[in-house]
Formats: structure tokens, C-alpha cells, sequence
């Protein structure tokens, strides 16, 4: 008598393989995700988000050091999520401090084209 495969029989198989593939990546070390996160966050500070963009930079130090301990303590997947989220808060604290420089270098701009105008001015109002 041969083995007769029945879909519920398959699912089973599947759903099973799918599991022990989500454990065994689950019991992986996150180091390249905590390594990742920690670049994210010197990144950011050195872009100034530690004055531009400070509650962000300090959220993502905050879950990036909460990462490293999870990582000690070997709960690999909660390191690897607070590490997706502390990389995630970096680089919205760099983008934030990027952006409020691009807006002061803006403003700079606009104010020494105000400064040349009004020197224009008083020049065309002297030689008339």
C-alpha cells in the first residue's frame, strides 16, 4: 500500500517547514543588524541631530542600547527588532537635522539677495 499525500496532510508539511525556518532564523545572532543601527545613530549625531533633531537621536540611542542588552542576554529576535527600530529613528533624526540645515542655508540665501537688492537700490537712487 502506498502513502497517499492528502492536501491537509501537505499544508501541514509546509506550515511545519515554515516554522522551523522562522525559529532557526530567529535563533541567529542580530550582530549585523545592532552593527548596523549603531552606525546609523554615529551617523546621525554627526550630522547634528544631537542639537537639530534631539528627542529622535536620543529614542534611537535609547532602543540601539536596549538592543546591545537583549543581544547579551541572547534574545536574538527582540535585538533584531529594536535594532530595525533604533536604525529606522537615526535616520529620521538625520534627515531632520539635514533638513534644518538646508533650511538655514536657505534663509542665509535669501537674506544676502534681500542685502544686494536694497544695495542695488540705493545705488540706482544715487546715480538718478
Amino acid at each position: 500500500m502506498s502513502p497517499r499525500l492528502t492536501l491537509p496532510a501537505v499544508a501541514a508539511t509546509v506550515v511545519s517547514a515554515l516554522l522551523l525556518s522562522a525559529c532557526a532564523s530567529q535563533k541567529a545572532p542580530a550582530t549585523a543588524d545592532v552593527a548596523v543601527s549603531q552606525a546609523a545613530v554615529e551617523s546621525a549625531a554627526q550630522a547634528g541631530a544631537a542639537e537639530l533633531a534631539p528627542a529622535e537621536l536620543t529614542s534611537a540611542r535609547e532602543k540601539f542600547a536596549r538592543a546591545n542588552q537583549a543581544l547579551k542576554e541572547r534574545d536574538y529576535k527582540l535585538a533584531s527588532e529594536l535594532a530595525t527600530q533604533a536604525q529606522a529613528e537615526a535616520k529620521l533624526a538625520q534627515s531632520k537635522a539635514t533638513s534644518a540645515k538646508a533650511t538655514s542655508a536657505a534663509d542665509a540665501v535669501q537674506e544676502n539677495i534681500r542685502v544686494l537688492r536694497e544695495e542695488l537700490d540705493r545705488a540706482n537712487s544715487a546715480n538718478k
